[in-house]
């Protein structure tokens, strides 16, 4: 039968020590080793949240070799772990160590009792917090994913995500217009994978990345000899999607002898390679993106009207990040978990002031913006929750868009912070009341008013 009570090693060699510590803690589930290996199996069977260890042991109770190499396997097997070191030999320079080494506090001998239960409460209480922080990092992504792969609790960006699976299966030409770094071709790869073309490729090409006298070949590919250099015959983009969807991000950077080309294609649906003599049939759905805006191009003879018409039998715009309250906190969430995973396996969650900080940006640079934060946040950070300054972000500005019509801005100020508050509890309401300072009640009526999910 499991016990209720927390647990905690101790890892000490000292019969009388081990008895006045372990009687000392009470209220935890306390296990006892005296040498490493004893030490390392309770650590692998028990998996105990806390641990007090003495750096002096046999074979080396007189120095500190033995307890540092047994620092270094717990954080080794589990880093999560808050390790207590203490010690009597030089006490300063093996407190500087352990911790560089990834203990959680020390504690210099003769040991106090009394001082060294509020350390390990402490930990116990610090070691909580980070596991609450990440089952939420981890079960947030898959609560609030749409298209499979977009992370969002946004009903405008959900709204973006509904009007994708409806024309998935279908055969019209799509266009997302957004702002750079707004997921534009993570929303396409989401129309390609929910449309009957699944089976297919997925083929995505920058237009803007490709120097205008290379993106006729890379979009139509060429036959051996077509030009210098050209030593094989090559598949283009489109030809290479056939069966499949190909994705033209940044299309209005097509210079305007391609668009005619792209056009013919569209109409046709056959292309000829650079120096080819022959129609080749392709069946390639066509998924555009671009930041620019197009009606100005048009009007200013740089982009073909009739192009953009076959290219946009449905137009869908795409929130900018700022503009999809509480989605920040849970893509955050998502990369902090990935990123860590992938560089940082010591990192455990974010400082509170961290995640105010994300929530109250305004994220010019969008999803994009984040995540190379995140990344950057993950790699840098010393401690072991990433915190505002590893984010490199200012306190969120008090300023507000203002209005006159005060009911307008109380309701669109509440809407807002519900939202905020809902994505930073991950959606527990007890959690977004306390939040909020309102009463479980009064949220549930808001909710409702408002129309908001949760």
């Amino acid at each position: 039968m499991s016990s209720i009570h927390p647990k905690l090693l101790i890892v000490e060699d000292d019969p009388g020590l081990q008895a006045q510590l372990k009687w000392a803690y009470e209220d935890f589930d306390v296990l006892v080793a005296g040498d490493r290996q004893t030490a390392i199996a309770l650590l692998r069977a028990e998996e105990p949240p806390v641990v007090t260890l003495d750096l002096g042991l046999p074979p080396d109770p007189d120095g500190v070799s033995e307890g540092f190499a047994i620092l270094d396997e717990i954080m080794a097997l589990k880093p999560d772990t808050k390790v207590i070191v203490a010690s009597g030999h030089g006490a300063r320079e093996s407190a500087l160590r352990a911790i560089q080494r990834g203990a959680y506090d020390f504690y210099a001998k003769p040991i106090d009792i009394d001082a060294l239960g509020l350390i390990v409460r402490r930990a116990l209480h610090v070691w909580k917090l980070e596991q609450e922080n990440r089952l939420l990092a981890e079960r947030a992504p898959e609560d609030h994913r749409v298209l499979g792969r977009l992370i969002t609790a946004a009903p405008e960006m959900v709204k973006v995500a509904r009007t994708i699976e409806r024309v998935a299966n279908t055969n019209v030409s799509v266009m997302l217009l957004g702002a750079s770094g707004t997921g534009k071709e993570l929303l396409a790869r989401g129309l390609h994978d929910a449309s009957s073309r699944a089976r297919g490729a997925f083929v995505a090409i920058n237009c803007a990345a490709i120097p205008e006298n290379l993106l006729e070949s890379e979009l139509f590919g060429h036959e051996k000899g077509a030009f210098t250099g050209a030593v094989k015959t090559t598949e283009g983009k489109i030809e290479q999607a056939s069966g499949g969807t190909l994705f033209l991000d940044e299309v209005g950077d097509i210079p305007l002898q391609l668009q005619v080309k792209l056009l013919r294609f569209l109409q046709e649906r056959t292309i000829e390679r650079i120096g080819g003599r022959r129609s080749i049939e392709v069946d390639t759905r066509i998924v555009c993106a671009t930041h620019q805006n197009l009606d100005a191009m048009i009007a200013d003879g740089r982009f073909r009207e009739d192009l953009y018409y076959r290219l946009a039998e449905i137009v869908v715009r795409i929130p900018g990040l700022a503009d999809r309250p509480g989605d920040a906190v849970l893509l955050a969430r998502a990369f902090l978990a990935r990123f860590s995973a992938e560089m940082n396996p010591a990192i455990k969650g974010f400082a509170a002031d961290a995640l105010a900080a994300i929530d109250g940006w305004g994220w010019p640079g969008n999803v994009r913006e984040l995540e190379n934060r995140l990344k950057r946040a993950v790699i840098m950070a010393d401690g072991k929750l990433v915190t505002a300054a590893d984010l490199d972000l200012a306190e969120p500005g008090a300023a507000e868009d203002q209005t006159l019509n005060l009911k307008s801005a109380r309701e669109a100020t509440d809407r807002r912070m519900i939202r905020h508050a809902l994505a930073r509890s991950d959606g527990n309401i007890t959690n977004t009341a306390r939040l909020l300072g309102i009463s479980r009640p009064t949220l549930y009526d808001l909710l409702k008013q408002y129309d908001l999910q949760h």
